[in-house]
Formats: C-alpha cells, structure tokens, sequence
C-alpha cells in the first residue's frame, strides 16, 4: 500500500531499536543513503536503551550515561525485518536492529539480545518456542490531548457516553471498519501474519490475534510492530490507539496473551501428551507458576498496569492453572496433537514483547529442565483454595523482581539491576505525587 501523499524523493529509512518500555527509538535517513544501515555506520548512545517512561537516562543512578561519556554503540540492522512504510513517503522503509557495543558483541540492555539469548539455550537443547501473541488495545477519539482525559471514537458513544456496544459486537467492528481496514493493509503491507480481528468488552478496544511463529524474536518483531501499526493508522482517521493496560476506570483492561508451544529438530510438539497424562505440559505449566510473581514486573511494568489485576475479571489474580479455563494464569487450551500449548493470560497490552517472550520462555524452560507439579487444577467448579497471588502493588512487584535468582539467570544481573532500579525510581515517584483522586475525594471533607 502506498502513502496517500509525498514523492520517492522523500523516501525515508527508519532505523529502530526498543528501549526497556517497547517504545521503538531509532534514526530516519535518506533512502539514498540505505547502504549506511548495513554497513554498521548507524549509531545511536546505548543509554537510548535505558531511559524511562518519561525519557530520563537517570545517569544518577544506573551510571550509564555521561558518567561513562554517555558512549555510542551500533545498530545492527536484522535484515529479515526490512519491511515498506505503507503511511510514509513512496518508497520508504523501516528495519529493526539490535544495538550492540562497539566491541560488536550485543548490548546487554537490549530487549532483542536478551530474548535471542533466551532462544539459544532452547537451541541448545534441540528446541524451537512456537508463539503467539494476541494483542488488545483501545481505539481513542483524537481529542485526547486537549480533554487530557480518553474518550471512545464518535461512533461509539450516544451524547458522548460510551453507549450500546458489547464484547464480539460486530457493530462495532463495522463502525470502524475505514479505520480497522487501513490497519489490516498496512499489516499486509509489512507482512505481519494478522489473523481474526474482535471487539472486545471495552467501547472502542479491540483484540487483533497473530499467528503462530516458529521463531519467537520474529513473533515479538511482529509484536511490537502491529503496536506501531495501530498507531499510525489510528492517526490516518484522526484518532488515537492506547496500549495502556487500564485507560478507563470502569472499562476492561488490555491483556497481551501469549501462546507457546515447543518443537523438537524433527517438528514434533513435544508437549504433546498424545491422548495420556500431559505430564511435560503439567510440568512447563508449573515452571511459570513458580517464576510469576518474581517476573510480574515485567508482565506488568508500570503503575497503572495494576489497576488491570481486578478480581472477578478476565485479568488473573491467582496463580491457577486449568485446562480451557480463562480465569487462570496459565491455560492449556489444548493437551493433544500438534495444537497442545500453553496460554499465559498475565501480561498487560502495555508489555515489552521481547522481555515478555523471555520471562515466559524461562519460565518454561524451567518445567522443561525440571519435574515440577504445578499443584490442584482449577475448574469452574473448584478454584484451589489458598493459591498464591499476584500482588496489586507495583512497589512490591519491583522488589520482587530485583531479588529473584530467576530473573538474574534469564535477564543477567546487570540489567536485573538497570530494569529494577529504574522502575523502583518510578514506584517512588508513583506512591509521592498527589493524584486528582486525592483532591476529589480527601480536600473537601478533611
């Protein structure tokens, strides 16, 4: 599909790299100058890699920055994700990269190098991950900035109040189709593997699925990059698409569900249990059990996240299993044949999808590596009594993760360390400034 506007003499590559909070950072240049992307010549400060939420380096406290000359490294472009820009000027392009040292070895804050190390101790027992993710987002009226506050598009309000609409509600859909559309080509246009698209329970959320990759930095690629697709066909018709987990109060949250199952080098879905005791699959499913609340930070990075984790919703708060079971954290939708995985149902829509993959994958290779019981199954009828929880506190999540032996071996301590410590400044921040909730509810009465 080609942008509605602009010459070939405009055309543009974009160089990109995610930072620790999946927002894509890089450099636009000339497409006649293309050959300085694959010659190493793109450079960008590592530091890129770790500013936070609002763009600050915190050189006081990760000493990364100017205390060390606030260096350079190289992005290495992965050429397998040269892909058009369908919104940009004819002809434009954009590349993922993998920002590495200028040693050449990867940069040890890089989302992409810590799942590709994840992937080779898979590789190096024989094992591919098979993924999925399935992406929820909220479609925003483009006001958003001079309401400061989120409303649905026009067309899903009456007077201006979300009114009418339901999850799977194809009027919905068929409300929004121009703007639905657009996203589908240019999901085309990139070659993303798109499947069904839904209406969610949310007025104007929207759930898009990919399918199954047998590579999962390629489904993290193809992640990320449906994020960036929402967005920018979002601003063709004049609106906005949120990843928040909770942009609404009384609205459901965003999820990014995940599904995973694991090959051998003959193609044989080794979690099949093939018509008996799915035990390998039991186990696996018991290795992320025991890794999530040592990893929720990363499944939820962000203090609004927590607003997600409501009892009663579709967000899981206990740490269940169960077979077909969605109030569970971690479901088997299917235990025979080719199809049989895992469902992991924790991470918010607003998730890195690299350090997503990687905490999953460790969580699995876990169950893999060891015998593990993942305890009582929850059903409809009998949820296990007194099963360990999720917590709702992001201070509490961050201090989990910052002493886990697991997320030391998955991420390495270094950028246990840099993601921790950046996240408790944020925690802090968080718990110290007076919200609008504040005001309303404690300065008239006390």
């Amino acid at each position: 599909m080609a942008a509605d506007t602009a010459t070939e003499g405009n055309a543009r590559i974009e160089v990109l790299i995610s930072d620790m909070n999946g927002r894509l950072r890089g450099k636009q240049i000339p497409i006649s100058a293309e050959k300085k992307v694959w010659s190493g010549a793109v450079r960008l400060p590592t530091s890129t890699q770790s500013l936070d939420i609002w763009g600050d380096d915190n050189d006081d406290i990760t000493g990364l920055s100017l205390t060390i000359g606030d260096p350079d490294g190289t992005c290495v472009a992965d050429q397998r994700t040269l892909t058009d820009m369908p919104w940009a000027p004819a002809g434009s392009k954009q590349v993922l990269a993998t920002m590495h040292e200028l040693d050449g070895s990867p940069s040890f804050q890089d989302p992409r190098a810590i799942l590709t190390a994840v992937l080779d101790r898979y590789k190096s027992l024989g094992l591919t991950p098979v993924v999925a993710t399935e992406l929820e987002f909220y479609l925003l009226a483009g006001d958003w900035r001079e309401r400061g506050v989120p409303s649905p598009p026009a067309a899903l309000t009456y007077r201006g109040e979300p009114n009418g609409f339901q999850g799977y509600d194809m009027d919905a859909v068929d409300l929004l189709d121009g703007y639905l559309e657009t996203l589908r080509g240019y999901a085309r246009a990139q070659g993303l593997p798109a499947d069904a698209t839904t209406a969610e329970f949310g007025a104007g959320q929207f759930e898009i699925n990919l399918l199954h990759r047998p590579d999962a930095l390629a489904a993290a690629d193809d992640c990320i990059m449906l994020k960036r697709v929402a967005e920018q066909a979002a601003r063709k018709h004049g609106l906005k698409s949120t990843c928040m987990a909770k942009p609404y109060t009384d609205e459901a949250g965003s999820g990014l569900h995940v599904h995973a199952s694991i090959i051998d080098t003959q193609g044989r879905n080794i979690l099949d249990a093939a018509g008996g005791e799915p035990k390998r699959l039991k186990s696996v499913c018991a290795g992320l059990l025991q890794t999530l609340q040592d990893a929720q930070l990363v499944f939820a990075p962000y203090a609004n996240s927590y607003r997600r984790f409501q009892p009663g919703s579709f967000a899981p708060v206990d740490l269940t299993w169960g077979f077909g079971h969605r109030g569970t954290a971690v479901r088997i939708p299917e235990k025979d044949g080719p199809a049989a995985r895992i469902e992991h149902r924790v991470a918010g829509a607003d998730a890195n999808p690299y350090l997503m993959l990687a905490a999953i994958l460790g969580g699995m290779l876990l169950g893999l590596e060891n015998d593990l019981d993942p305890g009582e199954e929850s059903t409809p009828a009998c949820v296990p009594v007194d099963a360990p929880k999720l917590t709702h506190d992001f201070l509490t999540a961050v201090e989990r993760f910052r002493a886990s032996a697991f997320i030391a071996d998955v991420f390495g301590e270094r950028y246990q360390k840099l993601y921790g410590d950046t996240k408790h400044k944020e925690a802090i921040r968080h718990l110290r400034t007076v919200s609008d909730f504040d005001y309303r509810t404690y300065l008239p009465r006390l």
